[in-house]
């Protein structure tokens, strides 16, 4: 099964924050420059204020147009943050993120963000992990 914190030991625990009073411009690029799918809104003390994902980002500008991309951070971003922690089961953050319907999971340790976990981070691991019982009952059953 394992856990968040076996996913932050294989990719890190970087996360990309940006402040709210920054642009939705400003924030597109940081999401484009950098390959992330969300950003971490966060204020001057490192708490964690809100998200803003690409879903987010698309939304907006379809409802609202390019327009939009001079309004702050603070306005588009899900101040409603779900967050997790390392020591939550993988299959517990799926479960959150599905029936949620979001991709991005910051995760909190003591009271501070300390990794971010996605959807295809959840996926890769589940994966890797299917993968090693599959090989250990090949072996099992070519030496039984």
């Amino acid at each position: 099964m394992g856990t968040v914190a076996a996913i932050l030991s294989s990719k890190g625990r970087s996360v990309i924050t940006i402040s709210p009073q920054r642009t939705l411009h400003e924030a597109v690029d940081v999401l484009s420059s950098r390959g992330v799918g969300a950003l971490v809104v966060t204020g001057v003390d490192g708490a964690v204020l809100g998200i803003l994902s690409e879903r987010d980002v698309v939304r907006v500008l379809g409802k609202e147009g390019t327009r939009v991309l001079d309004n702050t951070v603070a306005r588009i971003m899900t101040a409603r943050v779900k967050t997790c922690t390392p020591f939550d089961t993988i299959d517990d953050v799926m479960e959150m993120m599905t029936a949620g319907r979001f991709r991005h999971v910051p995760v909190m340790e003591d009271g501070k963000l300390s990794g971010i976990v996605s959807i295809g981070d959840v996926v890769k691991h589940r994966l890797a992990a299917f993968e090693t019982e599959h090989r250990a009952m090949r072996e099992y059953i070519a030496t039984a």
